[in-house]
């Protein structure tokens, strides 16, 4: 009888359809290592080994069949050789269970045992994070990420971090999470992760008061006798060299220094997120620079952590459904965006 072979192993076969293997099957079949192949594999070798009653391995040997097509005595051929064979599959199988628990990274319980969260940033994006008379660092991110902290339990700690070597330094764990106005871009996406973002800004255009009646929209930019400058690495630099690629561009190490250089004349117009060119159009360059308001890109900002921790990257997404339909977000959102008071207090 050839569907009998099935279900051979050393002892003589036992039907899988007797009341005791109907119901030892369904126990196992709940398991999630019942549907994994080389997990049974081990399963099975075990269950030879130790002489294990044929009625459990009969229904371990059954699904095994049902993924290959072959019995568990057919597939390992045991014989002398099966010591060596069973230990060489629970091998494979704890250096596959000791490599996936190597890679897994709980950041939640990390910063728990600390007792401190650990967020880096730039100070310099307004309102975001930037430094106040006094050298301490606030802003928008600084306020959500004190909040953060608070749900967690702990304190959180800023570490002021070159926007170049940013993403680096998450990937090194020098901090737990990147907070710092950071476009959710696809090239960035490769490298960390995202939780959902928590604002959406754009890049605008500052521009040189000479050119008030020539320039109404970054396309008149696009034309070689324009000098255009924005922010080394970021979303700002490459919109210009994405979008007016036919003008001369500069790169600053700070969104200060290049609106500086517009103010100055050296530069005929400056393209940065938003919120900053808002601020500075209002307070610094005022009356200084035209700002063309509208943004001409879509750019959702999001924090950044690493790879593989979805356990963090839930916390954080709960973590902003809360706070927007708590009021907390809304506080904080105007106390930065809709009032000019903490200008004051900036360097």
């Amino acid at each position: 009888m050839v569907g009998a072979e099935i279900f051979v192993g050393i002892n003589p076969p036992v039907s899988p359809f007797t009341p005791w293997n109907r119901i030892s099957y369904m126990i196992l079949s709940q398991s999630v290592f019942f549907n994994n192949l080389l997990l049974l594999s081990v399963l099975y070798s075990v269950s030879f080994y130790l002489s294990i009653k044929i009625r459990m391995r009969n229904c371990i040997n059954f699904k095994i069949h049902q993924f290959t097509g072959f019995s568990g005595a057919q597939l390992f051929n045991f014989g002398g050789d099966m010591k060596k064979i069973m230990w060489l599959i629970i091998s494979a199988m704890l250096v596959l269970t000791m490599s996936s628990t190597a890679s897994a990274e709980d950041v939640l319980q990390t910063i728990q045992k600390r007792g401190t969260l650990l967020v880096g940033m730039e100070a310099g994006y307004m309102p975001f994070e930037m430094r106040n008379k006094k050298g301490k660092i606030v802003g928008f991110d600084v306020d959500m990420t004190a909040a953060m902290a608070k749900a967690m339990g702990v304190k959180v700690k800023y570490i002021n971090t070159n926007w170049e070597g940013i993403i680096p330094s998450l990937l090194t764990k020098k901090f737990d999470i990147i907070a710092s106005g950071m476009t959710v871009t696809q090239s960035r996406n490769l490298k960390v992760n995202f939780a959902n973002p928590y604002i959406t800004v754009g890049q605008t255009i500052l521009l040189n008061k000479k050119l008030r009646k020539k320039v109404k929209s970054y396309k008149q930019l696009n034309n070689k006798r324009y000098t255009i400058g924005s922010k080394l690495g970021t979303t700002g630099e490459q919109a210009v060299k994405r979008m007016i690629p036919r003008a001369k561009y500069m790169s600053y190490e700070t969104e200060q220094e290049g609106t500086l250089e517009l103010i100055n004349g050296r530069l005929d117009a400056f393209i940065y997120d938003l919120p900053f060119n808002a601020i500075m159009a209002s307070s610094k360059a005022k009356g200084k620079v035209i700002h063309l308001e509208k943004p001409f890109t879509f750019e959702p900002l999001g924090w950044a952590i690493r790879k593989g921790d979805p356990d963090f990257l839930n916390f954080l997404n709960n973590f902003m459904f809360q706070v927007r339909n708590d009021g907390t977000y809304d506080k904080i959102y105007a106390k930065w965006f809709k009032s000019s008071k903490w200008l004051k207090g900036v360097q």
